[in-house]
């Protein structure tokens, strides 16, 4: 009786360790194929429209073309080429005066323009710091004694009392795209000196993943300045 226990205690344990060693491999998976599988719908067009263009005169290669697996992978070539691409050309001067008329032309049309401006500000927001606040900071929820991480996206006044505000996104674990949205007074926030990088493996991981130390408590905005530009010192160098 005591062998058929233990047998089946390990059989429940090496079970748990294969479930916990499966789940990464299989979220990191379904990631990679919904990321594939995205730029794969953007560019098969295309690649379907070569293939039946070249098949008269190219039977042999337009036999490749036709295969599904050899379409998926030049698609997902095409498009990624096509993003790189781009993201040159917006570097240069031309490219730069072109979206900015992409970006007019988005604006004028109803319905897209709420959509389009929204989600180019949230991109916009994430590549830049907030002023007078750190990026990444933690927010009494769901009670003073508990705190959650958030991303402080702009900040703002009370228009009766002068008080400065902060939006703060809060990301839920374990997909931070999902959330909600919080108007915290600044004094109320508590910041801290992790990377948005850091953040987002500290929320995607439910807090497995992130750095060995933070900042529970308050600090003044000078003494978290300080900590951050050490801490950037530590990493690249102090600066000339």
């Amino acid at each position: 009786m005591k062998t058929k226990m233990s047998l089946w205690g390990s059989l429940q344990r090496y079970f748990l360790a294969g479930v916990l060693t499966v789940i990464p491999v299989l979220v990191t998976w379904f990631l990679v194929d919904f990321f594939l599988d995205l730029l794969r719908s953007f560019g098969e067009p295309v690649v379907r429209f070569v293939s039946n263009s070249v098949q008269p005169v190219l039977p042999g290669i337009s036999a490749w073309l036709t295969r599904p697996w050899f379409q998926a992978i030049l698609a997902v070539i095409l498009v990624v080429s096509l993003l790189i691409l781009a993201g040159w050309l917006a570097t240069l001067y031309i490219g730069r005066r072109f979206l900015g008329f992409f970006d007019s032309l988005m604006h004028r049309v109803p319905m897209v323009r709420s959509i389009y401006g929204s989600v180019k500000k949230l991109l916009d927001v994430i590549q830049t710091r907030p002023e007078g606040v750190q990026r990444v900071v933690l927010i009494d929820f769901p009670s003073p004694e508990m705190k959650t991480l958030g991303l402080v996206t702009r900040t703002m006044e009370d228009e009766n009392t002068g008080q400065k505000l902060a939006t703060v996104y809060v990301p839920t674990t374990p997909n931070p795209t999902s959330g909600y949205l919080e108007i915290v007074p600044v004094e109320n926030l508590t910041s801290t000196d992790w990377t948005f990088d850091e953040a987002m493996a500290f929320i995607i991981s439910g807090g497995a993943s992130g750095p060995e130390t933070m900042v529970f408590d308050k600090v003044s905005g000078e003494e978290s300045e300080e900590k951050e530009t050490a801490r950037e010192e530590s990493r690249i160098g102090p600066r000339k």
